[in-house]
């Protein structure tokens, strides 16, 4: 069955970085739109980045956007988020999503979520 699981998060000071990670199985990461998104305390849910199947293509929100990078490696079934500069506003749970092939259709998997707290 699909399963989505997230890990490395955790506490970092402005201005540092953190690599998620979200391993994949059941189905071949590569062959669908996945999602980064992300919910802050007592906020709703926010898109933070996707990456398309096939090319690879990828996009961001204007708020992330030079600081994160999405990406994927094939062999390993895994998504990745880099993120640089970190501010606390980044703080957040944050979720890898399973989009469709092309891109139109809603998530159907999501993983459990990693917590990322950007705090001095």
């Amino acid at each position: 069955q699909v399963q989505l699981v997230e890990s490395g998060g955790g506490l970092v000071q402005p201005g540092g970085s953190l690599r998620l990670s979200c391993a994949a199985s059941g189905f071949t990461l590569s062959s669908y739109w996945m999602s980064w998104v992300r919910q802050a305390p007592g906020k709703g849910l926010e898109w933070v980045s996707d990456i398309n199947s096939g090319g690879g293509g990828t996009s961001y929100a204007d708020s992330v956007k030079g600081r994160f990078t999405i990406s994927r490696d094939n062999a390993k079934n895994t998504l990745y988020l880099q993120m640089n500069s970190l501010k606390p506003d980044d703080t957040a749970v944050y979720y890898c999503a399973k989009g469709g092939v092309t891109g139109w259709e809603p998530y159907d998997y999501w993983g459990q979520g990693t917590q990322v707290t950007v705090s001095s």
